[in-house]
């Protein structure tokens, strides 16, 4: 792709994370203002081909493993005031819960027209062979240079749709894959565009927030033997939304007791998807006489969706004033690329 005559700019959003910490006695840990002092002492991102860029750094800084929904917003809330005065956005976070914040940002910015990389490390930034300088550098280019149209997330020479990106290795380079959906773009010798597309500027659009509100979601992971007490009490009020992990392409045990429960739950306005186990894959639940058992009973299909979309979608959706029957109906919609139906 050619470069662009006038310099772009990006807004670095530093909410936390490994890639931003400084080693002490005790192990790492953030301190403030340590993440903009390393990049400026790395003359790579001054080179003539990087856009400029400007550092927000969160104080405090969040461990990603205590993200929840009210940082979501307060993310979004951010690229929402900023929006004008940036070309793209690049948000850097822990790797613990990236996943989760990329698929609740991709369905709360709405009308999103500039890209917006979510990206990070596994090794501090100013450690020696740190993925940190390469992930965030590339981050900046591509927000600069392929103005891919949604919430992404970058790692390892991979972009990722956001709500199709899952961890997939706690301590490797390669954290995260997209099973069930191809990335957007490879950054090899050359960058090639794969299942992304460049957003070519004719239509203007105001970005809107989608506020959202931490909802009661219960998810349990099906196993042999499991009690049906289990998931009565997983679907027991306040819980509005229940997720089974299942077997295969959507089975679960055909139990009368089990298929009861889960009936009374759906009839008192739970909302119940059913996902897959499996880490490839899409669930089917005509495909055999135990999904269907599911089916009859009130429970629904997660199609190819990852745990983390499944999620912040119900988030999403909850958090609007709609019916169970319509949250169910949108559950099983493409809303943002999130699921092959």
């Amino acid at each position: 792709m050619t470069e662009q005559n006038s310099k772009k700019r990006i807004y670095v959003a530093y909410t936390g994370g490994t890639i931003g910490m400084q080693h002490s006695a005790n192990g790492f840990v953030p301190v403030p203002g340590f993440l903009s002092e390393t990049v400026r002492n790395m003359p790579e991102f001054y080179r003539a081909e990087m856009p400029e860029f400007d550092i927000h750094e969160y104080h405090p800084v969040i461990d990603s493993s205590d993200m929840t929904p009210a940082h979501w917003l307060s993310i979004a809330h951010d690229i929402q005031q900023h929006y004008a005065d940036y070309d793209g956005f690049v948000v850097l976070h822990g790797t613990d819960t990236m996943a989760y914040t990329a698929s609740a940002l991709s369905f709360m910015l709405e009308d999103l027209t500039k890209p917006v990389i979510i990206t990070g490390s596994q090794i501090p930034l100013a450690q020696l062979r740190s993925d940190g300088q390469v992930n965030l550098l590339n981050s900046l280019y591509l927000a600069a240079n392929y103005p891919i149209a949604e919430v992404a997330l970058y790692f390892n020479n991979q972009l990722f749709r956001g709500n199709r990106a899952t961890k997939a290795d706690a301590d490797g380079f390669n954290a995260f894959a997209s099973p069930n959906f191809p990335p957007l773009l490879q950054a090899g010798i050359h960058i090639e565009v794969k299942a992304g597309a460049l957003y070519q500027g004719q239509v203007k659009q105001t970005l809107q927030v989608r506020e959202i509100t931490p909802q009661p979601i219960s998810v349990v992971t099906l196993y042999p033997g499991i009690s049906t007490d289990v998931i009565a009490n997983m679907s027991a009020a306040p819980v509005r939304a229940l997720i089974i992990k299942s077997y295969g392409v959507g089975n679960a045990p055909q139990h009368p007791q089990l298929l009861q429960v889960l009936q009374q739950a759906a009839e008192r306005g739970t909302v119940i998807i059913n996902c897959t186990q499996c880490f490839k894959g899409k669930v089917n639940m005509g495909g055999y006489a135990t999904g269907n058992a599911l089916r009859q009973s009130g429970v629904i299909s997660g199609y190819d969706m990852t745990l983390e979309a499944t999620l912040t979608k119900l988030h999403y959706l909850l958090s609007q004033p709609l019916s169970a029957d319509e949250v169910r109906r949108q559950m099983q919609l493409d809303l943002r690329g999130e699921l092959t139906l």
